[in-house]
């Protein structure tokens, strides 16, 4: 088997998430790189790559743990002291909008990034809302697709050398495919199965046809007999990952010294930006990964002295790159945690889990950049006014990708299930 490894992570509620994924060959216990078979891989990059450049893409950057809207996009430097915290807030190159002095980056090309301050969300540390569009709670039993699932669904018919959902941050629940089958998880290259993105021992191409003709032999019994549709979900896995090996698009993109020096050091400290950016160039479809730990219960501000520079050179840089290359409308960026922070400091020094309201970073996809939409009260505790649902962020996304969130899938029991539910997108952002 091969197993991609993700990170282990705890939060304030004792649970680990170690993230994981095993691919196997048809259900038989060869690697990935023992399955390949010989292919035109400059031509079938060639095709694909054509076809890539009329499509979007989305990046969605999770903050998990809950980031604190209060010291990040949503300060309130006229509320007490022990409301406001210790960050200033600075001018953006746009009148009106002002952000905390830890992102000047930000501040200074706000007008190709906007924010919602009035995103209301629910009380569990999971990803699954913010990908998913519904609460974790609610997918144990009805498995709704990630975002990227569904771009996965809508856009990976056939064998292409590159996969449609790529995840740098390993599998978690917010990622799964749901009802959608295994044929849609994300391909998940940060863990050593990196090794296996070339050909191993020299192994010929008589000997690797052979072996997938005996492999295909073996399981013809096993894929009948499987009315789950998982063999057959794995195939098409499968069959996708080996075309993004032979092909060499997506090893090439993930493959950071084909980069130039300079812009390397651009990203040094947040490579994870710059390989995201490559992967959406390369022709992937929706990329989803994370950066640092944002549970602060205590020492909040100590936390996000070190956090909030990372964050804001990672989400420039790539932003700033993005535009350089006239890609701006065709990449949708989203920014965000599962929810807020208290707007009262606790007696840590830390701010604790707040749903009522929390902020959400937007940038590109043919957006209404340079604005901040919507606005919590006085104190940050709700919205004060244009209170957006998570899932309403979501269908934006959607309709930055031209991907109708009205539109219905059959799940396991063959009833159609809307992407989403909850449709209504944030109207200011589509102009």
């Amino acid at each position: 088997m091969l197993r991609f490894n993700g990170s282990a992570r705890s939060f304030c509620d004792g649970v680990s998430r170690r993230n994981f994924l095993q691919v196997g060959a048809f259900g038989a216990g060869l690697t990935l790189a023992d399955m390949l078979r010989a292919r035109d891989a400059q031509a079938a990059a060639a095709a694909w790559a054509s076809r890539a450049r009329s499509q979007k893409s989305a990046i969605m950057i999770y903050l998990p743990g809950g980031p604190s809207h209060m010291d990040m996009y949503d300060l309130k430097p006229d509320a007490p002291s022990e409301f406001r915290g210790e960050f200033r807030a600075i001018d953006t190159n746009v009148p009106g909008v002002r952000i905390c002095e830890h992102m000047p980056l930000q501040a200074m090309m706000w007008d190709k990034l906007a924010v919602v301050r009035s995103v209301v969300s629910v009380d569990e540390h999971s990803d699954s809302l913010v990908l998913t569009g519904y609460a974790e709670r609610v997918n144990r039993t009805a498995d709704h697709p990630s975002i990227g699932a569904v771009v996965s669904k809508l856009r990976g018919q056939g064998t292409t050398p590159v996969p449609p959902f790529v995840s740098l941050r390993g599998m978690s629940r917010g990622t799964e495919p749901g009802y959608l089958g295994i044929a849609h998880r994300p391909f998940t290259p940060g863990g050593p199965g990196n090794a296996n993105l070339r050909l191993a021992n020299n192994i010929t191409t008589d000997r690797l046809d052979a072996r997938r003709d005996l492999l295909a032999t073996f399981d013809d019994t096993r894929r009948e007999i499987d009315a789950s549709g998982t063999m057959r979900g794995m195939d098409a896995y499968t069959e996708r990952a080996i075309e993004m090996v032979t092909a060499g698009v997506v090893r090439d993109a993930l493959d950071l010294s084909k980069e130039p020096t300079a812009s390397r050091d651009r990203y040094k400290g947040v490579e994870q930006f710059l390989t995201a950016r490559r992967l959406v160039e390369a022709g992937v479809g929706c990329v989803t990964l994370s950066i640092g730990g944002w549970d602060t219960h205590g020492q909040n501000f100590q936390t996000l002295k070190r956090q909030l520079p990372m964050v804001d050179k990672g989400v420039a840089t790539l932003i700033q790159d993005l535009h350089a290359r006239g890609m701006q409308d065709d990449v949708v960026t989203v920014m965000w945690g599962e929810f807020g922070r208290t707007p009262k400091v606790n007696m840590n020094a830390g701010r604790d889990h707040w749903s009522p309201v929390m902020s959400a970073l937007v940038a590109g996809g043919g957006l209404r950049m340079g604005q901040a939409v919507g606005a919590s009260t006085a104190k940050g505790e709700r919205p004060r006014d244009r209170p957006y649902s998570v899932p309403a962020v979501l269908s934006t996304v959607y309709h930055a990708l031209g991907i109708d969130p009205g539109m219905t899938f059959p799940n396991g029991s063959g009833r159609p299930m809307y992407v989403l539910d909850d449709r209504e997108p944030v109207r200011e952002l589509l102009g």
